[in-house]
């Protein structure tokens, strides 16, 4: 078994389980400890009850690599290889009781700054909705045991597009007016609430593309992975690698028409 099969069938059991706990969690009710950004951005005990699991499961199996969680941060390794974790991705939806929230890991090799490093493996875990996403390096994107690809839509005007929203007033601001431009000219725009699964979405042919700035490397590492294996093109704006600025995965052609109207 190479490394990359070892790490892409480790990072679907990891994610599994904690997908497991933090529904557990969920049924037993939920309690804001923290916020982050602003007072509407919040953080779960069962955020960092879960994220705190994953830390020891992979500490247990590979005590060398480092790790990057959005509820404890950073921790090098000296293997080469670094974990970026999302315990709850949708931790609003979350805390509302609604389906589209998400334990999303992936393992990457590199530092985990945009562009320096390349996904090896990638799982998306939707315990609500009983769906589990993930990818490995050439090995292509899948549900389950079945293989995505996207949906190749052509134009922008028969594409179904999804987006996010920061939790701050003026980003917010900024979002709602590239959308106003957006919305006239593509099928229609969605919001789910959680980037992980946005970007599953694009890769299972759900939605054509998706789009959202300012994303942390936890958000979209795993999603991202998903989303190129399936034939998306993952990118930034001008040039700049995923993340950078924004995250915009679609169709090649589609992503090339899209970017000059997100930015």
């Amino acid at each position: 078994m190479t490394d990359t099969d070892f790490l892409a069938t480790l990072v679907r059991e990891i994610a599994t389980e904690a997908a497991g706990a933090a529904l557990a969690g969920r049924g037993d009710g939920v309690e804001v400890v923290a916020s982050k950004s602003t007072s509407v951005d919040v953080v779960t005990q069962v955020d960092r009850d879960v994220e705190q699991l994953i830390r020891s499961r992979i500490a247990q199996a590979r005590p060398d690599d480092g790790f990057y969680g959005e509820e404890s941060g950073a921790e090098p390794g000296t293997s080469g290889y670094t974990w970026l974790v999302d315990p709850i991705d949708g931790t609003v939806n979350f805390l509302y009781g609604l389906p589209h929230w998400c334990t999303s890991v992936a393992v990457v090799e590199g530092p985990p700054e945009p562009g320096r490093w390349r996904a090896v493996a990638g799982c998306v875990v939707a315990p609500v909705l009983g769906e589990t996403f993930w990818a490995a390096s050439g090995r292509g994107a899948h549900l389950g045991p079945e293989r995505l690809r996207i949906t190749g839509v052509p134009d922008l005007e028969h594409s179904l597009v999804e987006t996010g929203f920061g939790y701050a007033a003026a980003e917010r601001a900024r979002q709602g007016r590239i959308v106003a431009e957006l919305l006239p000219r593509v099928r229609d725009i969605r919001r789910i609430g959680s980037a992980a699964l946005a970007l599953c979405a694009v890769a299972a042919g759900r939605v054509d593309a998706y789009f959202e700035a300012n994303l942390n490397p936890w958000d979209f590492a795993a999603g991202a992975l998903i989303a190129a294996e399936a034939g998306a093109r993952v990118t930034g704006l001008q040039g700049e690698p995923p993340g950078a600025r924004m995250v915009l995965a679609a169709p090649p052609s589609l992503a090339t028409d899209l970017e000059p109207l997100i930015g």
